[in-house]
């Protein structure tokens, strides 16, 4: 039996999950961030007990536990380097959870964990060579390489969100302009369209959508008023495909994944998002010669992160 663990700045999700990939039991708790880290993780603790008493587990059932969490993970020191979300810097998370129930403990992070789920279990399931990338507040990405997740030489290998493609009229939270997520995310396009209401004066159905109001914009909205045509939403949602496609064919010329996998919130665009993600990365190849690799929507959802972390010790 496997434990998988989906730690958020909202929630802290954990399952026990079978070698065949299917959640036994899940339960979900508040993160309750600010708090001192050990709190947190006393808390993961009572948790993963609860799941075992609750489906008649001990301890010993046990084989390993692996976890998914926002940020930068070294997975061989069992320490957080660095976890916005959580305000975390160099937290033993790893190391408290293997001290408490003497098992192997994994740490990556959550968008790798989701791509790891995705070719295991998913969209990109038997492919050697694939890059999930989940778009919502911002963007996070996992890079697996013959079957196994690629982090890097410095554990920071998958940070395809900070990607600069450009100048933009505000900063990423990370402090650097031109970031792929001031692009390319559902941020992105609400700070976009919200620009271009306030500072332009553009008229459209976008702010009608949000009652007025320019703090309730969201992606979907935008996504709408694009598909009944109001040119400030095919605007928008045409710089966010544009950019986003720059990303992707950084990706296809540096990595030659089979399938590039999306999810994430704006992944409920469905094929109108992905066929003209593929119409504009085509304009791009490098050549002709070659079949590129192909875009595609992810499958597992919510219970990617579970999963994903389950079964990292099989893959690090």
């Amino acid at each position: 039996m496997l434990v998988g663990i989906d730690l958020g700045g909202t929630a802290v999700k954990a399952g026990l999950v079978d070698r065949e990939g299917r959640i036994l039991i899940q339960s979900s708790i508040d993160t309750k961030v600010g708090r001192d880290y050990r709190l947190i993780i006393d808390d993961m603790k009572k948790q993963i007990e609860k799941l075992l008493s609750d489906y008649g587990s001990r301890v010993e059932d046990i084989e390993s536990i692996g976890i998914g969490a926002p940020g930068l993970m070294n997975y061989k020191s069992g320490y957080v380097i660095y976890c916005t979300n959580l305000f975390w810097d160099n937290v033993p998370l790893g190391v408290e959870l293997k001290e408490h129930f003497k098992k192997p403990v994994y740490i990556e992070n959550d968008a790798t964990v989701a791509g790891l789920a995705e070719s295991l279990f998913g969209s990109t399931r038997g492919v050697s060579d694939s890059v999930f990338l989940t778009i919502g507040t911002g963007i996070g990405s996992g890079i697996i390489i013959n079957h196994k997740i690629y982090s890097g030489s410095h554990f920071a290998g998958s940070e395809i969100g900070h990607m600069i493609i450009g100048n933009n009229f505000y900063k990423c939270n990370c402090g650097n302009n031109g970031c792929l997520e001031t692009f390319a995310s559902a941020t992105a396009m609400i700070k976009y369209a919200a620009h271009r209401l306030e500072k332009d004066k553009v008229k459209s159905v976008i702010l009608e959508k949000a009652a007025g109001k320019a703090e309730d914009i969201n992606a979907k909205i935008i996504f709408d008023a694009a598909k009944e045509g109001d040119p400030l939403g095919k605007e928008t949602v045409d710089r966010m495909i544009r950019y986003l496609s720059i990303g992707i064919i950084n990706i296809c010329n540096i990595l030659d994944p089979e399938i590039i996998a999306i999810g994430g919130g704006v992944s409920k665009a469905g094929e109108y998002l992905t066929l003209r993600l593929k119409e504009e990365v085509g304009k791009m190849f490098f050549t002709s010669n070659i079949k590129y690799g192909d875009i595609v929507l992810a499958q597992l959802g919510n219970e990617a992160g579970i999963l994903g972390a389950a079964f990292l010790g099989n893959n690090m």
